[in-house]
Formats: structure tokens, sequence, C-alpha cells
């Protein structure tokens, strides 16, 4: 597997994570749709990613760490990876909830990495959310391309480090979201679930197809024609 961008994507995936990162810090007040690619922009990386019939189902997929289980993508929210935010003694989860969360409050004694409290701003529903640790179901965090898919589309025949590499990727491909709506999602792809605020769907597609283009990853022919639709109705 390859893992150097060629100029092109790199130009083009730079562009959505600066999008991406200037929607996040602009929300103030009731929280608007946040920075999302263009039209152009999506058809361009529509462009770059594989696209198959339909999505395989190698089998072995196993996220459970237990004992005698697969643990396919490693424990959950590791930090040990060496991916951006590995080995920085902060876990991925608290990573993206301290990256994503506004009005963020620590647990003392934890080098500001414990988060107890915040406001996220849904980018899947547009729903102000506070964070309370104490009821952390509330908000979760969402891969976006899901583990499952990944797994089916390639990622079982990566070595365990690129996994958890992928399944920890604070950057690319997780997203603290509404939990109920990142139940409802589980591991289904645009053909089978877009966000339920139509004005996030932008966003969300240039997330997915960063991620797909990032790591390639294919992604179904269901899933490009859904993507299609959405990027028809970017700006």
């Amino acid at each position: 597997m390859r893992w150097g961008w060629i100029a092109g994507a790199a130009r083009i995936l730079a562009g959505v994570a600066v999008v991406v990162v200037a929607g996040c810090a602009t929300f103030t007040g009731p929280p608007p749709a946040p920075g999302s690619p263009t039209r152009a922009r999506l058809e361009e990386l529509l462009g770059l990613v594989r696209v198959v019939p339909n999505r395989p189902h190698p089998g072995g997929y196993d996220r459970d760490c237990g004992a005698r289980r697969g643990c396919v993508f490693g424990p959950a929210w590791s930090d040990d990876h060496d991916g951006p935010g590995g080995h920085d003694g902060c876990d991925s989860r608290n990573s993206v909830l301290a990256g994503q969360l506004h009005e963020v409050r620590f647990r003392p004694g934890t080098h500001d990495c414990v988060v107890v409290a915040g406001t996220l701003y849904d980018p899947y529903t547009g729903r102000r959310i506070g964070f309370d640790r104490a009821r952390a179901r509330e908000v979760q965090i969402d891969h976006v391309y899901p583990l499952a898919a990944a797994w089916d589309m390639g990622a079982a025949g990566w070595p365990v480090a690129a996994r958890m590499r992928f399944a920890n990727d604070i950057e690319f491909n997780l997203l603290a979201v509404d939990g109920p709506t990142n139940m409802n999602k589980s591991d289904r792809t645009p053909a089978d679930w877009l966000p339920p605020a139509r004005a996030y769907r932008c966003f969300y597609a240039g997330k997915y197809l960063t991620t797909a283009a990032r790591y390639e990853l294919p992604i179904s022919a269901g899933d490009r024609s859904a993507l299609a639709r959405v990027a028809r109705s970017c700006p």
C-alpha cells in the first residue's frame, strides 16, 4: 500500500483540511454549517478516489479487543500509534474532544488531556450540545469512513500499525458528533446514510472523500452516486 500523495492530491486534500479547520474555528452563537468544500473541489476529490461496483465482504472483521478476539484495529482510542497525536500522552478520543469542543474544561492534573465539559456544535445535526463526561454517550466520536467499511474496502490487507493509525486519525477521520445520530449511522456509508441536516452534507462529503483519498480506500458506485448528488448542491 502506498502512503505518499501525488502533488495534485496533496493540494486538494490540504484545501479541504483548511476549510474544515476554519469551519470549526468560526462557531459562535447559533451553530452554522461548518466550512465546506465547494462543488468543484468535491468533484476533484471524486476524480481521485477509485470506485468499485459494490462493497465486498471479505469477513474477519472483529473490533472487539477482549480475550481471544480479533481486535483488528487495535484498542479503541489508543495513543499508541504513529499518526497525528500519537504518543503524546493523551488518547485519541480526548484529543478530538479537546480540538473540536468549545468552552472546554479539563480534569485537573491531566495536563489538559481529559475533557470533562464543553460545547459541541454538531456537524451532523447542527444542534448545540453540552458535553458532560458524566453523560459521555451524548457526544460520541465517529469514524467518518467507518472501520467496518474500511476493512471491507482494503484495510483487511493492511499491517496492524496502519489500521491503528486509521482508527485513531484525529486529523482526517475522527469527528465528535451527536451520540444518537452516530448510533444511527453505525457503519453505513454515503449510499445508505447522509447527515440529517442537509446544510452539513457538503462538509461530510468532503471529510469522507478526503479520508478515502488519504488512505487510498475506494468507494462503491452507490457511494459515488450519493456523493456526486451532494456535490451538485454545494456552492
